[in-house]
C-alpha cells in the first residue's frame, strides 16, 4: 500500500485555495493541475508500505501527534520547484508555526526508529498545486511568472490531525484515500 502522512484542508478551505489558482489551472501552462480534493500538506512520504506495517505507521502517527497541539498554518503566494523560471511543481507556500516544523522532524525521526528511509532533503512545506508535464519547454512555462503574482490568496489550515493517507496511482493522476486521522496533544 504507498503511503504518505499529511495535513489536509477542509472543504472549504480546498475551495477556496482552488478558486484563488482557477486563473493558474485556465491558463494552458503545460502543468497536470491537482484536483482540489487532493490538496494536502504532506509531512512524509512512505513509500510502498506492506499491509501488515500499517498498524506501525498508525502508532507512530498516534504517539507523535499526541505530543504536539493543535496548531495553524498560513498559506498564500505561489512559487515553484526549483524556481518559477524552470518550474517542476508549483505551489502554494506555507507559513509554518514551529509546531509544523516539530511535528514533521518528530515524524522523520520515530519513522527511521522504525526502519523507513529518512528524507535526504531539508523538509519544505508547500500545497502542491500542479506538476509539470512531461516534455513541456521553457516557452511554455515562461507566463507561470507573471500568472504566480496575480494569485491573491490568504488563507489557514486549523492542524487538528494527522492523516495517515493511502495514495492510488491511475493514468488519470493519483487518487487519496484517509485511512486513519490521529488528532493532536490527545
Amino acid at each position: 500500500m504507498r503511503l504518505f502522512v499529511a495535513l489536509t484542508l477542509d472543504a472549504a478551505e480546498r475551495r477556496r485555495v482552488a478558486e484563488a489558482a482557477a486563473r493558474l489551472r485556465e491558463s494552458g501552462l503545460p502543468v497536470r493541475w491537482v484536483d482540489a480534493e487532493s490538496l494536502h500538506l504532506t509531512l512524509k512520504f512512505l513509500g510502498e508500505v506492506p499491509d501488515r506495517a500499517v498498524g506501525v505507521v498508525e502508532d507512530v502517527v498516534r504517539r507523535v501527534a499526541a505530543s504536539i497541539p493543535p496548531f495553524h498554518v498560513g498559506l498564500g503566494g505561489i512559487g515553484a520547484f526549483p524556481d518559477l523560471q524552470r518550474p517542476r511543481v508549483v505551489w502554494m507556500g506555507v507559513q509554518a508555526p514551529p509546531e509544523l516544523g516539530r511535528l514533521q522532524a518528530r515524524l522523520e525521526e520515530e519513522f527511521a526508529r522504525e526502519g523507513f528511509a529518512r528524507e535526504e532533503r531539508p523538509y519544505s512545506a508547500h500545497l502542491t498545486l500542479g506538476r509539470t508535464r512531461p516534455g513541456a519547454r521553457a516557452h511554455e512555462l515562461r507566463p507561470l511568472r507573471e500568472l504566480a503574482s496575480l494569485v491573491d490568496y490568504s488563507g489557514a489550515i486549523e492542524a487538528r490531525t494527522v492523516d495517515v493517507m493511502r495514495s492510488r496511482l491511475s493514468p488519470a493522476g493519483a487518487r487519496y484515500e484517509r485511512i486513519a486521522a490521529l488528532r493532536l496533544g490527545d
